[in-house]
């Protein structure tokens, strides 16, 4: 199975973007392009707006984009002259997942599923190369083990980031606002985009150029609505950091908290408060009426294998929700059949102690909803809860609590905004609706009469329903990012695409 993460409703490993890109992220800065930068005095270069046209444009450098770097460099021989490229990010550094590295939390994906194994096994950025340029292969073979911790997981995209970061091509610190059209040809069609984004250390707008223009700024994290503008209430995104200062800051409280979610992060927060904090009470609230386990076996898995994407992308619309609907039960709403067995142990050892599971001090609440959510007197949170079945009336109960956490999700909407002045670029049929439909190699259709071939928009992490469950998770990515270097630059082997030269549509 495959965990989600950002975005994800059941668990922070496997999700490839986790608002933690370019748009929705966590702040930052680092080295700029050989982009008429200027050294901010730790070795790093903030970008400034320049003139140069750029090959391909990347907003985020999550692990998507990350893949898509490493597919150009492990392919840039057979493209002369070699691409362009730049990648903005907002997070002041390299990070993946960091509101859930809880302590031993592991993958739930094989390493071999890393950012170039499945594209190819020779590349230098594979896992294994990671772990031998580390100094670790034979210590973790001795693990015996497909999936290493989170941690290490997290260091080994950031050691295929560094290579990256020292080619001067990743600008961290960077809020990418808008994209939208720029040059025109004699044709009239638009030929390259301009993309504006802020410096979060400065404040300073900067304005790049370039032909084609990757997005890939993961999910952001959703709450519900009744639950929104509360103090001591934080997304499971959060977790790690702000736990962290709740340590600090009640040393010596009893506390008492409660987990909203029944996938595995919300699963996994509720395991790391009951060891984390010996005396306080702990409530996990789900909808069903009991956690379920993730199905990772052989045949299930194959719905993550990349080959499986073209015959998700071909079927018809009602036909593919069906199917993605009956996958989602494989990855959203489970818990590791490991984590499940380890709290069912804890709850017995209760059960050992009083049959009574109100006197427990950890407990998971089945069959309910949080029907309203408000601040109490004392800056606590009080959950009105009621049945899961609308149809119950009469069920609510109420429950105070200092600390809620909510493991809810994420949304994949922030490209709608990026793009939102390249709407009128959308062919007739679909400006009624507004949405960014991206053909099979991600590439979003534009009117063929306005955009010229040789410029082009592509979503990454957003296309679950075309291109099915894995979209959102790193399963993929290795090939993924091949696909995408090869539909930019397939078609200009020996020569990248001139400013202002039609292509056939």
């Amino acid at each position: 199975m495959v965990p989600s993460a950002i975005s994800t409703p059941t668990g922070a490993d496997e999700n490839n973007g986790q608002y933690s890109n370019g748009v929705s992220s966590f702040n930052g800065q680092l080295d700029g392009m050989h982009l008429n930068g200027h050294s901010n005095g730790n070795g790093h270069v903030r970008a400034h707006s320049s003139d140069e046209l750029l090959d391909l444009l990347c907003v985020g450098f999550g692990p998507a984009s990350l893949a898509i770097a490493i597919a150009l460099h492990d392919t840039q021989n057979t493209i002369a002259p070699t691409p362009n490229a730049v990648f903005l990010e907002k997070q002041p550094q390299f990070a993946w997942h960091v509101g859930m590295q809880l302590p031993g939390a592991k993958m739930q994906i094989s390493f071999l599923k890393d950012l170039a194994t499945p594209r190819d096994p020779r590349s230098k950025f594979t896992f294994i190369n990671y772990l031998f340029d580390k100094g670790r292969l034979n210590q973790f073979i001795n693990l015996s083990t497909f999936l290493p911790t989170r941690v290490e997981y997290e260091d080994y995209l950031r050691w295929c980031a560094s290579h990256f970061e020292e080619e001067g091509k990743v600008v961290y610190g960077m809020e990418v606002d808008s994209v939208r059209p720029g040059s025109k040809n004699a044709a009239g069609k638009v030929t390259n985009w301009e993309v504006t984004a802020r410096d979060t250390a400065t404040g300073n707008s900067v304005t790049r150029r370039a032909r084609h223009v990757v997005i890939a700024v993961g999910g952001r994290p959703f709450v519900p609505q009744n639950m929104q503008g509360l103090k001591h209430l934080a997304h499971s995104s959060q977790f790690a950091s702000t736990i962290t200062s709740i340590q600090k800051r009640e040393e010596g409280r009893k506390l008492r908290f409660a987990v909203i979610g029944s996938g595995q992060s919300a699963a996994e927060i509720f395991n790391d408060l009951w060891e984390r904090f010996p005396d306080a009470e702990v409530k996990l609230v789900i909808k069903g009426a009991s956690l379920r386990p993730s199905d990772d076996s052989p045949f299930v898995n194959e719905i993550f294998d990349p080959d499986r994407v073209d015959a998700i992308y071909t079927q018809g619309p009602s036909e593919r929700a069906a199917a993605i609907a009956l996958d989602r039960g494989t990855n959203y709403g489970v818990v590791r059949l490991e984590l499940l067995e380890h709290l069912y142990q804890k709850q017995y050892m209760q059960r050992l102690e009083s049959p009574d599971e109100t006197m427990w001090r950890c407990r998971i609440i089945p069959n309910r909803r949080v029907l309203s959510a408000s601040q109490s007197v004392n800056s606590g949170v009080v959950l009105c809860l009621g049945d899961s079945d609308e149809t119950k009336r009469g069920t609510e109960e109420e429950v105070e609590v200092d600390y809620v956490f909510t493991a809810t999700g994420y949304v994949r909407n922030a490209h709608e905004n990026i793009l939102s002045e390249v709407r009128h670029l959308l062919p007739e049929d679909l400006q009624k609706e507004g949405k960014f439909n991206v053909a099979r190699d991600y590439r979003v259709k534009l009117d063929v009469g306005q955009v010229d071939r040789g410029a082009g928009v592509w979503l990454q992490g957003c296309n679950e329903g075309t291109h099915g469950l894995s979209d959102t998770l790193l399963s993929i990515l290795a090939v993924r990012g091949g696909e995408l270097v090869n539909s930019i630059f397939g078609e200009v082997s020996s020569e990248i695409v001139s400013e202002g030269l039609s292509s056939p549509t």
